[in-house]
């Protein structure tokens, strides 16, 4: 029997709201869990955002989250429903990293921040579309179909997190997890109207993240606001044992100062990042926001970055190569795909048969693609040539955003030059794709948190604004972007779907 009488509907909770229902014990977790469930098995059919749906388990989880809340305690996340992004590790559960390489893999663990979350009481409804390893910026590349954006299903919701964006958008679930290398949190926000957070480098653990570049992978939250994104990286941001590049130090407190007032913080516009091609709405709405900005009290000064204009080519070396050696273990024997030569009416025993047979039959296009050009970057004679030289220049840019920080305390960019684009409308044109990775990829070369917050509409489909700090002060990020949610409302915007 349902104990909800409010006037909001379970599809508008953020994680603030529904806490506080349910601590108040007007709604409970097995409600909200069941709520959310059926919409996934309802209307799912139409964006492929999910690939795997936990039904007995997160009901189970839920009934013991409200067991949990009836004994007095009460956690910020304890009962509130989230999906995860299927290269993330949780132990008996398949993780398929959207390849067929994986599609039978069943995990042996789970990955760090599952653990806290767990702990935290939140229920996981089931795992996130992906492009197939992380691979894109449209999910388009996953192997189990293309998932499409609920503003307009001819579009893709962004990549390579566009599962837990599109689900979050059509209010699947409260709250998802993406990962972000080079913008895959914060480009597929942009494209979906929500509100997406890349930790700093070393700021949550990526024990149990399935590997693509590892200089640059980051764990992070797709919501509906900037508070939420905060209460999330409380739970799963800290030191991991696990893993060696997080930070020791404790986390600080992200929600004590998120409402203080921004007066006097200086915000940095890049001015040759207005000139990258931007919609003509997109431009409009980044100049109205920082105006929205200025009139709470915060001083605008022009920047430059002309390092950033080699980052795209940097990172394009970088990850294929990373790409390349974290995906070596991956030979068809050991994880997930299988295949037997004598079914096949062969006895060979050459492995490197085995292997070049597994590896054709189960990468897609695109990781092949990014194999050998990683591979290709670190062979003999051409290491020094590309991959050494890359690496100095990344430093060259890391530096650049220090220096920057100096003048400024954040930076504030477009998220996307764009809006959403067409399904099939760049897949065939890698350059196109790899340049929407254009305001993404610095902050990720320099291990920076930044987030995307919806910042308008253009033709109906929102775009968003991107906020940059210096390395572990995400509370900067969070306290900006708190302010103009406080008296915007693009981020209350939803689609009908």
């Amino acid at each position: 029997m349902f104990l909800f009488n409010h006037k909001t509907k379970f599809n508008d909770l953020s994680i603030t709201t529904a806490h506080e229902l349910l601590m108040a014990k007007k709604i409970t977790s097995v409600e909200l869990t069941k709520f959310f469930l059926n919409r996934i098995k309802k209307l799912d059919k139409k964006l492929n955002s999910c690939l795997t749906v936990l039904l007995r388990e997160a009901l189970s989880q839920a009934k013991l989250a409200d067991d949990r809340i009836s004994k007095g305690e009460c956690g910020e996340l304890l009962g509130i429903p989230y999906l995860l992004k299927d290269n993330i590790l949780v132990k008996g559960i398949k993780t398929t990293a959207a390849s067929k390489m994986l599609a039978n893999y069943i995990a042996p663990y789970n990955a760090t921040i599952v653990e806290r979350l767990k702990e935290a009481g939140a229920v996981l409804l089931g795992k996130t579309n992906l492009d197939e390893f992380a691979h894109g910026s449209s999910t388009e590349t996953s192997a189990f179909g293309l998932t499409r954006n609920p503003w307009d299903l001819s579009r893709v919701p962004g990549g390579s997190s566009g599962g837990s964006a599109s689900a979050v958008s059509a209010d699947f679930c409260i709250f998802a997890l993406g990962s972000d290398t080079g913008g895959s949190i914060r480009q597929p926000a942009s494209f979906c109207g929500l509100s997406g957070f890349k930790p700093s480098y070393g700021r949550v653990s990526r024990f149990g993240l399935i590997a693509m570049t590892s200089s640059t992978d980051v764990i992070g939250p797709l919501t509906k606001t900037a508070e939420d994104s905060a209460i999330v990286l409380q739970t799963i941001a800290g030191f991991d044992k696990f893993d060696l590049t997080t930070k020791k130090e404790l986390v600080p407190d992200y929600l004590k100062n998120i409402d203080k007032d921004i007066k006097g913080v200086r915000i940095g516009i890049v001015e040759e990042f207005l000139d990258l091609g931007l919609e003509p709405d997109v431009k409009k709405g980044i100049l109205e926001a920082l105006n929205i900005f200025k009139s709470l009290g915060a001083e605008i000064k022009k920047i430059s970055l002309p390092y950033n204009k080699y980052s795209i080519p940097v990172y394009y070396i970088i990850t294929p190569s990373e790409v390349s050696a974290n995906l070596s273990r991956l030979d068809g024997l050991r994880y997930g795909f299988s295949f037997t030569y004598k079914a096949k009416g062969k006895t060979e025993e050459n492995f490197s048969e085995i292997y070049k047979h597994n590896r054709g039959e189960s990468f897609g296009p695109e990781v092949k693609r990014r194999i050998m050009l990683g591979t290709y970057a670190l062979s003999s004679g051409y290491f020094d040539a590309y991959y050494k030289k890359a690496m100095a220049v990344k430093e060259k840019i890391k530096q650049e955003y220090q220096n920057i920080f100096n003048e400024v305390d954040v930076i504030i960019t477009p998220s996307s030059a764009h809006t959403a684009f067409k399904i099939g409308e760049q897949i065939n044109d890698n350059l196109k794709m790899y340049l929407e990775d254009i305001f993404g990829v610095g902050p990720s070369l320099a291990g920076l948190p930044a987030i995307s917050i919806p910042a308008g509409l253009s033709q109906g489909l929102p775009f968003g604004l991107q906020i940059i700090a210096n390395k572990f002060e995400e509370e900067k990020v969070f306290n900006l972007a708190y302010n103009f949610q406080k008296i915007t409302n693009f981020h209350k915007q939803k689609p009908k779907f």
